[in-house]
């Protein structure tokens, strides 16, 4: 399975990098994670609306620039679906039995998904109601898809 991660923003926090390069390498055994960092659009702090969707427009013109046709799209997103680390496992077995061999998992920026990206997602999945960092979200997401795998294969793992 080839699992892409698709996010706006480069990781700065070193923290952050260290927890993902270590699910990055347990990862290595299950399937070739690729993770793919767009830059985020500049704006100032205070924005209208109107300026917020062109802020999130420039964004998914990126991210949808770095989607093949073939490839299943989970958008993250407040309003998606949320699930338990067992039903997003089954989703992702359930995927590779149907010969959906990529995955891209795609991260906005601070603002969210534009309307496009939301389009052309398959599927949209939510953690929380809460808000997080974005770039917790890398984070969050490799441990989630780490478990998954070690779900399906029936490999111990801390409940």
């Amino acid at each position: 399975m080839n699992i892409s991660v698709i996010t706006i923003g480069k990781l700065k926090e070193k923290y952050l990098k260290q927890g993902i390069n270590e699910y990055l390498k347990r990862l290595s055994a299950y399937a070739k994670i690729d993770i793919i960092e767009l830059p985020d659009e500049k704006a100032p702090e205070q924005l209208s609306d109107a300026e917020m969707e062109q802020v999130k427009n420039k964004e998914g013109e990126r991210i949808i620039g770095k989607i093949s046709d073939d490839t299943h799209v989970i958008a993250l997103a407040i309003e998606g679906k949320q699930r338990s680390s067992e039903e997003l496992a089954k989703e992702m077995d359930r995927l590779a039995t149907y010969g959906k061999s990529k995955i891209a998992f795609v991260i906005g920026g601070s603002l969210g998904l534009s309307e496009d990206v939301m389009k052309r997602a398959n599927d949209t999945l939510s953690f929380s109601r809460m808000t997080f960092p974005h770039q917790l979200m890398k984070l969050i997401l490799l441990e989630q898809v780490y478990r998954g795998f070690r779900i399906n294969r029936g490999e111990p793992y801390h409940k």
